[in-house]
C-alpha cells in the first residue's frame, strides 16, 4: 500500500512540475489582447505604407506580423538607450518590461 502511495504522490508531483513549468513558459511571452491595447501610437508611423521618418530619413518599418523576440529585443533596446532614434527612445522609455512582452506578443500574433 505505501508504494502504491508514493508512486501516486510522485506522479502528481510530476504533472505539478509539468503543468508549473508549461505556465511559466507562456506567462513569460505577454497578453497579446493587453498588447492590442497598447499599439494605438504605432500604427501612426508604422502603419503606412511606404512612409519615411524625418529624423533620421529612412523607410519605416512594418512591425505587424514581426518575431516576437525580435520586437522584444528591439523596444528593449530603445528603452535602455541602446538604439539610436528620438522617438522610439521616448516610446521605449515609457514602457514596462511588461508592456514590451504584451505588445511584442499582439504585432507577432497577426498575420502578415
Amino acid at each position: 500500500m505505501t508504494r502504491i502511495l508514493l508512486a501516486r504522490l510522485s506522479l502528481l508531483a510530476c504533472l505539478a512540475a509539468g503543468s508549473s513549468a508549461f505556465a511559466q513558459d507562456n506567462a513569460g511571452k505577454g497578453d497579446p489582447k493587453a498588447g492590442r491595447a497598447l499599439v494605438y501610437t504605432c500604427g501612426g508611423c508604422h502603419g503606412v505604407p511606404g512612409y519615411k521618418n524625418a529624423y533620421p530619413n529612412y523607410h519605416v518599418p512594418r512591425i505587424v506580423g514581426q518575431n516576437y523576440d525580435y520586437l522584444v529585443a528591439a523596444l528593449t533596446e530603445y528603452k535602455k538607450g541602446e538604439r539610436a532614434h528620438p522617438t522610439m527612445r521616448a516610446q521605449g522609455e515609457s514602457m514596462s518590461d511588461e508592456d514590451i512582452r504584451n505588445i511584442a506578443a499582439y504585432l507577432s500574433s497577426i498575420k502578415k
